[in-house]
């Protein structure tokens, strides 16, 4: 049995890829130096050639990953800040998730973006603790958020195996969970949720990080309230014949998500729960508010997440 921590799960995965496949490379700011943590050692074991440390412009490195993984390569890149992909988001969405359709098929694009340490981080203010999973999303780009080290891994691996473009957000909430894990960890495919405590009474889907609270809320909530607890692990594809079984056995649902609330994720499982489910009761959403910009100031920056005691609240308001 190994205690393992999501950052060296992180790490252990992309290892493996590069060991296992002469084609995979990993690029960014600071990669050398492991300054993230995701790519600490890489370069000393796989050298230079592989672990490039790019100059400070993420358009460029970014279309030259691009151009990489169009010549056969099978590139990482490691952003460490989250709003750092506003900048590349022409070079991700309209180019390489595009590539494959404007082409017939005829090239493909297996370029993972890893995202260490997205959302809040206590006083790194409004430009580092953004969470815009919710965007790539929206344009049908591969998205990813892992809960735990063991799903950090699996699904590290399952995007940088994936032929199409793959965001890997790897939330700053969850970067210093650990877990103990037998023997080899297996690649998690893309587009399978898990349910991670059954329950009778609710279902509240938790994305990233959340997870853990929610499974503590849960706890909780034992005697009072049968909570069942999804997690989607991928927001896209996202695995909605998992939360129409989940939604389907307890008839409410709440969603803990650590995102803005307008045009989230929160507000598509809400819908398509709504459309799809006969309800015993209307829906909530736990989340960021309405356009979050979370200040520097530790205990504003606290106050604009999700919070436990609101998922405590939702799940009683949905069951009464």
């Amino acid at each position: 049995m190994t205690w393992l921590s999501y950052t060296k799960a992180l790490n252990r995965a992309l290892g493996d890829a590069m060991a296992a496949d002469p084609a995979v490379c990993v690029l960014g700011e600071d990669v050398g130096a492991g300054m993230a943590g995701p790519t600490l050692g890489l370069q000393a074991r796989f050298g230079t050639d592989r672990v490039l440390d790019m100059p400070l412009s993420e358009q460029a490195f970014t279309s030259f990953a691009l151009g990489a993984a169009l010549t056969g390569m099978r590139p990482v890149v490691e952003f460490q800040i989250p709003s750092l992909l506003f900048l590349v988001f022409e070079q991700i969405v309209n180019q390489a998730h595009k590539f494959r359709l404007m082409t017939g098929g005829q090239a493909r694009v297996p370029l993972t973006f890893l995202v260490p340490g997205s959302g809040s981080r206590l006083g790194w203010a409004g430009q580092h603790s953004d969470h815009p999973y919710a965007l790539f999303v929206h344009a049908g780009v591969k998205t990813v958020v892992p809960a735990s080290p063991a799903d950090a891994y699996g699904l590290l691996r399952a995007a940088v195996e994936d032929d199409d473009p793959v965001v890997v957000f790897a939330p700053a909430g969850a970067m210093g969970a650990r877990e103990d894990v037998t023997g080899q960890l297996p690649p998690v495919p893309l587009g399978s949720a898990r349910v991670r405590r059954a329950g009778e009474d609710v279902t509240v889907v938790a994305v990233g990080h959340l997870v853990a609270e929610a499974l503590q809320v849960a706890d909780d909530l034992d005697g009072e309230v049968s909570v069942e607890v999804l997690d989607p692990r991928t927001l896209h594809p996202f695995d909605w014949a998992a939360l129409r079984a989940s939604v389907g056995r307890t008839r409410r649902l709440v969603v803990y998500d650590d995102a803005n609330r307008g045009c989230g994720v929160a507000a598509e499982v809400v819908a398509v729960a709504a459309e799809e489910v006969a309800l015993l009761a209307p829906p909530r959403r736990v989340t960021r508010p309405d356009g979050a910009v979370l200040p520097f100031a530790p205990d504003l920056d606290r106050a604009s997440q999700p919070q436990p005691h609101q998922l405590r609240d939702a799940v009683r308001a949905v069951v009464k």
